[in-house]
């Protein structure tokens, strides 16, 4: 082992210098560029710790070495030790795990930076605790503002769905919208209600329903299309406010050793098209140009306006900066499981005569795929239910037939339910399959009574199934969905065992630890097309990476226990 190391090491060495990777012609023409031959001495060398490169080439190693914010060495000390010089700074591991900064592959960051400073419903897990959250916030309210906020689960407190009567008496001059923990549902009081006008006479819009009761009044409840009855009514959030969100977002994001986001912004189901093109030149743009950014981030626009984004491309290539990279557009094919409208072959067990949404029409979500394609833009579309999978690839094999084969990598976010051999699918046609494990957590329940159990079981959350099928697996969080937190995603991808579990759900699901890492860093760089720059510790790239809590690899394998310690961002330390 020693021998393959050091042998190893020189090999990295000589590459760092003489032969830095290429930058892709794709994504990586405006980024600084790496180091070169000349002036190699380094600005910091990382040593004695057990770094995981996440490269085949050389997967482990003790030390390396950065200038510039780049790795220019990677191997044992006495290698990388050649770059030192009176100015090198050394940072001595102790013995302490490294891996490469995470890559967080589905988020909406500025939605969930918000949501910090709003009415916090995640984890609530009874209807008194609901009520008074809410109560505290009207105390804190001006009459007439708005009352904000989101993340519950009502499959916490036995399944009961939140209505406007709840909340009614304790909010009579304050509207009040509160989203479901999945986006694709939320709860309106009776005065919003009544500001925008659903009443018993509303109909249910395409792709969308207005719970009623069985007298037909509207409970509160609205889901997925829906919702757009409500939200244009909501006052805009102001410049500051998202600007003040991303700092949070920021620093939250970085103390979970994530310093990578691919962004899907405030685009959800219901939502105006808009908000993610405000949110990038308000927000992001501002940011990156006055040096404000602290972690990078691939944006992603609503299909709708994908001509936008190609004619932006086309003039400024998808690299804004080395923090802002242009990725591609996203669209939904149906809702979520937890709101009964993630769109399956076979109807709802607790709901015989439903089978889901279809949240946009075929034909259209078809046309604008291909033209987007077309383009040379990356496509990502949300697909939860089976049957909404199997459409999302019919469509996307179609696209190939017709626009012709290259590296399209389509991506299909969440991919969390298939139909037998669906999975095959994957990776048979190249499809990126954009995961995120801490939704089984919140599902395992729900899904049992939603599906039934054999179906539950068959095809839900199928990680080892779609990797022995050679899909590319991207871990994610779709943070505020759920926790912004790689260490716990990765726990769960690797152990399975739901809340008041004391076994694994579908255990043959089960991934590694280093498929799980890879999933996190190397691969979510890849379905981004960001693989030539972050990902791996490797010469050449951008120096991002974590230090863990752990100093035994052996048990960080066996229990994926351990804690961020520090994460640094282009070589220099931005968390603590």
């Amino acid at each position: 082992m020693n021998i393959y190391v050091a042998i190893s090491a020189t090999i990295a060495l000589a590459l760092s210098i003489f032969s830095f990777p290429l930058l892709n012609n794709f994504y990586l023409l405006k980024l600084t560029p790496a180091t070169t031959t000349t002036n190699l001495e380094a600005d910091l060398i990382v040593t004695n710790g057990v770094i995981f490169t996440g490269d085949d080439s050389l997967l482990f190693a003790d030390s390396m070495a950065i200038k510039s914010g780049r790795i220019v060495s990677v191997g044992n000390y006495s290698a990388v030790q050649q770059l030192a010089a009176d100015g090198t700074n050394v940072l001595n591991l102790q013995g302490k795990v490294v891996v490469p900064g995470f890559i967080d592959s589905h988020v909406h960051f500025i939605p969930g930076g918000l949501q910090m400073a709003r009415v916090k419903l995640r984890g609530v897990n009874h209807k008194d605790e609901f009520v008074r959250r809410v109560k505290e916030a009207v105390k804190n309210s001006k009459k007439g503002s708005w009352i904000l906020g989101g993340g519950w689960n009502n499959d916490l407190w036995g399944g009961d769905l939140p209505m406007a009567s709840w909340i009614d008496d304790i909010t009579p001059h304050n509207p009040v919208w509160l989203s479901r923990m999945d986006g694709h549902m939320g709860v309106a009081n009776s005065v919003a209600l009544q500001l925008v006008g659903i009443t018993n006479l509303s109909e249910d819009p395409n792709g969308g329903t207005i719970m009623k009761t069985s007298s037909g009044e509207p409970t509160g409840l609205l889901i997925d299309a829906a919702m757009k009855l409500i939200l244009p009514w909501i006052p805009e959030v102001s410049v500051d406010e998202r600007r003040e969100a991303l700092h949070r977002a920021s620093n939250l994001a970085l103390s979970r050793g994530v310093t990578t986001v691919v962004d899907f912004g405030r685009y959800y189901t219901g939502e105006s098209v808009q908000l993610s093109w405000e949110d990038f030149a308000d927000v992001y743009q501002w940011a990156s140009y006055s040096e404000k950014m602290k972690i990078r981030v691939c944006l992603f626009f609503p299909l709708e306006t994908w001509s936008s984004l190609a004619d932006l491309i086309n003039k400024t290539g998808h690299v804004l900066s080395d923090w802002v990279y242009l990725g591609g557009v996203k669209a939904f094919a149906d809702g979520s499981l937890g709101s009964n409208s993630a769109l399956f072959h076979e109807p709802y067990a607790d709901e015989p005569h439903n089978y889901g949404l279809q949240v946009m029409e075929l034909e259209s979500l078809l046309s604008m795929t291909m033209a987007s394609d077309k383009s040379g833009l990356q496509v990502a579309i949300h697909a939860i239910g089976d049957r909404a999978n199997d459409l999302v690839l019919d469509m996307y094999k179609s696209v190939v037939v017709t626009t012709g084969k290259r590296d399209q990598r389509f991506r299909i976010e969440h991919a969390q339910h298939l139909a037998s051999g669906t999975a095959a699918r994957f990776g048979d046609q190249g499809i990126v399959a954009s995961i995120q494990p801490q939704h089984l957590l919140d599902d395992a329940d729900s899904a049992r009574k939603k599906l039934g159990v054999d179906r539950a079981e068959r095809e839900s959350y199928l990680f080892q199934s779609l990797l022995a099928n050679n899909a590319l697996l991207a871990l994610g969080s779709d943070w505020p969905v759920a926790d912004i937190n790689p260490l716990c995603a990765i726990r769960t991808a690797m152990k399975r065992i739901p809340p008041g579990w004391d076994n694994a759900w579908i255990p043959s699901e089960r991934i590694s630890l280093t498929d799980a890492l890879i999933a996190h860093t190397l691969s979510a760089a890849r379905a981004c097309f960001l693989e030539n720059d972050v990902g791996s510790l490797s010469p050449g790239k951008i120096a991002d990476f974590v230090i863990l809590s752990t100093s035994s690899w052996e048990d960080f394998a066996a229990e994926a226990s351990a804690s961020i310690e520090a994460t640094y961002v282009s070589g220099v330390q931005a968390y603590p």
